[in-house]
């Protein structure tokens, strides 16, 4: 410093005073400076006190040489003590080099900002709040300095600074807003705890409405809950705990939609603490929000399903997303399947239930952490208004929601209550808005077939009531008038068309009818035939599916849906089978559960007498395909009590390759006889004279076996037989007696043995053919 410049009104002794190193010869010049600026007060002398100011600034505080800057520091601290309340007229002048000082290299020089500006401060009051965004960037900075003076100094004017904050009114929250945002994503712990700090104080006061603002930090809050340090995280823990508090009790002020992507976001972090976190406020969010929360629900779905999966480690976080997911749910009513007219949402009184569902939301980083699932809305949804009770419409929009559910339910890797969760979703879909979601079921049906071969039971349960629900719902008519908004997946009316027994021409009599249901039974729509063929292509082209699955989907199928429709809908498509050992193999396992499962006792019933014109178009549209399998067959007639016709076709086996396979069937089929189904069965052994056909039919069998366990059964069954002479069928047997049921006359029986033995040409042709291709394992039995 140049020790001949003029530094008036300052003297040569406060200027020498002020560069010396010595901390009290400092002091004693700022004690001098003190002393001028009074006088210059009391003179109302505006122009020297600035020129003081000014002189220490740009002279001492923003010198080069390290002990004029402290000089310059404790002079401006001078200044403010000597100006009082007059202080704040100077305010700007008196902090901008002090603050420029937070930034020197020096950490005692730092320090001594730190204690100017204390005193600075200290004087002005609430005149520093419109200078708080520099005040809290400064301070901010000071929070993270490695020196623990520094640190410690800062801590104090924080301090004071909160607590003119605190007693004020006129902060400037709109204003300092910005700045916390910015500052809210430092990653040093220090700053961190600064910002938490800070946001405390702000939440607790009176005045100051941090509610308004909170989209603005909520994201920052999060990150901050990441923390490594445990006090941090615990400080935040509190932080959002009282945001929470305020939600739930002044709901109507709250920006639900603002935040919704950024609880999403969050849901999906590794961070237990933060998914935890971020899904309680889901929860909160669609408890409180409602309907307003369903623009989101792909990008919510994103975050809660993949959550339903997880094991005992998560399971606080399991339980909570599967509230937020029930919730959810719990959102969706019929009225959202009316395209053209979106609902109304009423604001509702907000009474926090812990049983309630939290909301995730949607947003453009729903998706799972991997970016799959991707689905978002871009959609302008309103926040409540305190003047109105109800809000924008709000539309319901199902292609982000199917989205994300068929990529959950495609992903084999997804765990299995997470698949649950996506199939009762797309269950409870079609039952609330099946005219929308009919518009993404031609994209839906090959993952929905598909998961039919999930491992758990339990999925394929779900899974088959969701296709029964698009099989049977009445929205899937293809001359359904309701309108379209997405493309058309209708299909022709013929591909589709559940065929009637009529166009077969199994009945002599030309007025009966086709298939019908009964009253009680819904009618199969368009995509009820679809399914029994895409059923049975997945059946052939996944063996093992039949072989481990098949009996269970059937039956399952036969409780969700009308057995009769889906035996008669089966058999006419194997009738045009090309595969005829799937064929077979798909009959007899048909044959199987007809004959065996609880589920289709009334089906049982319904041929065993073959009263009505309905029951005898069923029986033979059965027979027709199940002449795929002569074993099969004859059990059909065993159950319709058809016994002459099926002693004619034992008659016929004579003609056929006996194989190993033909022989276990017909064993097993000796053990069914056994069984109670077939009760009724032997009890007509005891009438020998009216059951003729039925006894030969049995010695018939008995013939076609070798000496094994199935023959000593029926033999013993056959030895228990009263009055053996009676077997004799002459032309003494004129008519059938009351206990023989006759042949149906308006079923042309001859007609039915002859296409039985058409289909078996074609297994004989079959077979040959491959044997001499040499792909055919030869398993007729030498005799």
């Amino acid at each position: 410093m140049n020790p001949e410049k003029d530094f008036a009104p300052l003297t040569p002794n406060i200027v020498r005073a002020l560069n010396d190193k010595l901390y009290e010869k400092r002091k004693v010049a700022a004690l001098e400076i003190e002393k001028l600026v009074r006088e210059f007060v009391a003179q109302n002398n505006t122009v020297q006190i600035k020129h003081v100011i000014q002189t220490l600034s740009q002279e001492f505080a923003l010198s080069q040489h390290p002990h004029s800057r402290k000089g310059g520091l404790i002079g401006l601290a001078a200044c403010s003590i000597a100006l009082g309340k007059d202080s704040g007229l100077y305010l700007k002048e008196l902090i901008e080099p002090v603050l420029t000082c937070f930034n020197d290299a020096d950490s005692r020089l730092r320090y001594y900002a730190c204690e100017a500006l204390y005193n600075i401060v200290k004087v002005a009051r609430g005149a520093v709040l419109p200078h708080f965004n520099v005040l809290f960037d400064g301070l901010s900075k000071l929070a993270a300095d490695p020196d623990p003076n520094v640190k410690s100094g800062s801590e104090l004017l924080d301090r004071l600074l909160k607590d003119i904050v605190t007693e004020s009114n006129k902060f400037d929250l709109v204003g300092f807003i910005p700045l916390l945002r910015e500052r809210i994503y430092s990653n040093n712990q220090y700053a961190r705890q600064f910002i938490i700090s800070w946001i405390l104080v702000l939440e607790s006061v009176p005045d100051i409405n941090l509610l308004d603002y909170l989209p603005e930090i909520l994201d920052g809050l999060f990150q901050i809950l990441g923390d490594n340090g445990k006090e941090i995280r615990k400080m935040c823990e509190v932080v959002l705990g009282e945001f929470l508090k305020e939600i739930k009790k002044n709901p109507s002020s709250v920006k639900f939609a603002e935040m919704a992507n950024i609880l999403v976001i969050h849901c999906q972090t590794t961070d237990d603490l933060i998914q935890l976190t971020a899904m309680c406020w889901m929860r909160e969010f669609i408890q409180l929000a409602g309907r307003v929360m369903l623009p989101y629900s792909s990008g919510i779905l994103t975050a809660v399903l993949p959550c339903l999966a997880y094991d005992d480690r998560k399971k606080s976080i399991k339980e909570v997303a599967n509230v937020c997911n029930q919730s959810l749910m719990k959102l969706v009513t019929p009225e959202d399947d009316e395209p053209d007219e979106p609902k109304p949402v009423v604001q509702k009184q907000a009474e926090p239930n812990p049983d309630d569902s939290s909301a995730k939301q949607e947003g453009a980083a729903s998706g799972g952490p991997d970016g799959s699932c991707d689905s978002s809305f871009s959609s302008g949804i309103s926040v409540f208004n305190p003047a109105s009770t109800e809000r924008a419409p709000v539309t319901l929009h199902l292609d982000g929601i199917v989205q994300v559910l068929s990529c959950h339910l495609s992903n084999m890797a997804i765990g299995m209550m997470t698949r649950i969760a996506v199939l009762k979703w797309l269950y409870h879909l079609y039952i609330k808005t099946p005219r929308k979601m009919f518009r993404h079921t031609d994209s839906l049906f090959p993952t929905l077939l598909q998961t039919l071969s999930d491992e758990s039971d339990e999925v394929i349960l779900k899974d088959l009531e969701v296709l029964a629900e698009i099989a049977s719902s009445p929205a899937g008519q293809m001359d359904d008038p309701g309108p379209l908004d997405g493309p058309d997946l209708r299909v022709s009316h013929s591909e589709l068309q559940v065929p009637t027994p009529g166009r077969a021409g199994l009945l002599k009599t030309p007025g009966t009818k086709g298939l019908e249901c009964s009253p009680s039974t819904p009618t199969m729509n368009s995509y009820f035939y679809k399914f029994m063929i895409n059923l049975l292509k997945r059946f052939s082209s996944e063996r093992k599916l039949l072989e481990v699955r098949g009996g269970f989907i059937i039956r399952q199928l036969c409780l969700l849906l009308n057995a009769e429709n889906i035996f008669h809908s089966m058999a006419d498509i194997l009738l045009r089978e090309e595969d005829l050992k799937f064929a077979s193999t798909m009959v007899h396992t048909l044959n199987t559960i007809l004959l065996t499962s609880t589920e289709l006792f009334q089906l049982r019933n319904q041929l065993k007498d073959l009263k009505t014109p309905e029951s005898q178009n069923l029986f033979c549209c059965l027979y027709r395909s199940w002449c795929h399998n002569p074993v099969t067959t004859v059990s059909l007639c065993f159950l319709t009590q058809n016994y002459r016709h099926a002693y004619d076709l034992i008659q016929k086996f004579g003609d056929l390759e006996v194989t190993v396979d033909f022989l276990t069937e017909v064993d097993k089929l000796v053990q069914l006889i056994e069984c109670p189904i077939f009760t009724y069965l032997r009890l007509q052994l005891l009438d020998v004279k009216n059951n003729p056909y039925l006894i030969k039919a049995l010695y018939g069998l008995l013939m076609l076996l070798p000496q094994s366990s199935a023959f000593q059964l029926l033999s013993h069954r056959l030895q228990c037989v009263p009055n053996p002479e009676l077997l004799q069928t002459g032309d003494g047997v004129k008519a059938a007696p009351k206990s023989q049921k006759a042949d149906s006359p308006s079923i042309d029986y001859a007609e039915l043995l002859q296409h039985f033995e058409r289909v078996q040409k074609k297994h004989l042709e079959v077979r040959h053919q491959r044997s001499g291709r040499g792909d055919h394992l030869d398993r007729r039995v030498v005799l």
